[in-house]
């Protein structure tokens, strides 16, 4: 995927308004092009469908990368990072399975700036667990939500209470309190001081706008479903598949008068061809998530 060289590239020295004004100039891509463009990177190697679809989704990238402003980190490294998750997207991206890229791309996309944070402080240096990325992402949350917010070591029920309602052991959570509380400082540097008080690193940690915890958990779990949903998927017939397809998993869904034409049936029977491929679909699913131990046997 040589052409990724050519790719626009936020800088210090060039400015974000410009690179957001340079990304611009990429057109958004219809279902049927992506498609097309998909299809020929998966059966080709088509170097020039990959560039094509990457620079279409640039703009989604910078717009995800802006929720993560309040780690305190360069933009335009954040950005450079969403792109790597593009790319990584768009190098896995498999347009049979119905999903648009940029419902696809978005997880990739995420999970490449959280690594980043995690790899940006260096206190996060004990473990890349998902338990131990939710704890690093939401302790100054847990501790502000029982009043545990001073200086120290945490009090024993304080620690019980943490570690319980986060999943994690007691000793992550002393351990993580100590980092982020002065056994590295960084997090504890004033940046600034107003009429209202110093500011310091860790003050920027916590994102509003974006819940990371929820990200990982919801990515994880999102992932296990669409595996559990390509794989079901075979059980449907031709026919049953593209129906379903176009009704409950395209971006824009098909009425039921566009597929009664297309199969030339009345709206009624592609109703009930819906109806049944997607009860198919659902005891398949579960069947495949008992088998996966994801859920109790019946």
């Amino acid at each position: 995927m040589s052409n990724y060289a050519n790719l626009p590239a936020p800088s210090p020295e060039q400015g974000l308004n410009r690179y957001l004004q340079e990304i611009r100039k990429f057109p958004m891509l219809e279902p049927e092009e992506e498609y097309m463009l998909a299809k020929r990177w998966v059966e080709e190697q088509d170097t020039d469908a990959a560039h094509q679809m990457v620079t279409s989704h640039l703009r989604l990238a910078a717009k995800i990368a802006m929720g993560y402003r309040g780690y305190g980190l360069p933009q335009a490294e954040v950005i450079s990072e969403a792109n790597v998750g593009l790319m990584q997207a768009v190098k896995k991206f498999d347009p049979e399975k119905g999903f648009r890229l940029a419902t696809y791309a978005m997880w990739w996309i995420r999970a490449s700036i959280q690594e980043y944070v995690l790899r940006s402080w260096s206190m996060v240096k004990l473990g890349t667990t998902s338990a131990q990325k939710k704890l690093f992402f939401n302790l100054r949350k847990a501790k502000n939500r029982i009043g545990a917010m001073e200086d120290g070591d945490l009090r024993p029920e304080h620690v019980e209470r943490i570690a319980n309602d986060l999943n994690v052991t007691e000793e992550e959570v002393i351990s993580m309190n100590r980092r982020m509380s002065g056994g590295d400082a960084s997090l504890n540097a004033v940046i600034s001081a107003d009429g209202e008080g110093a500011t310091q690193w860790q003050d920027w940690l916590e994102d509003e706008d974006a819940d990371q915890a929820g990200d990982y958990e919801e990515k994880d779990e999102l992932e296990s479903r669409r595996e559990l949903l390509a794989e079901a998927m075979d059980v449907l017939n031709d026919r049953e598949k593209d129906i379903l397809v176009q009704r409950r998993l395209s971006e824009e869904n098909v009425t039921l008068e566009d597929l009664s034409g297309q199969y030339d049936v009345s709206r009624e029977r592609i109703r009930q061809i819906e109806v049944r491929a997607f009860e198919k679909l659902q005891k398949r699913m579960r069947d495949l998530a008992r088998e996966k131990g994801m859920l109790p046997a019946a």
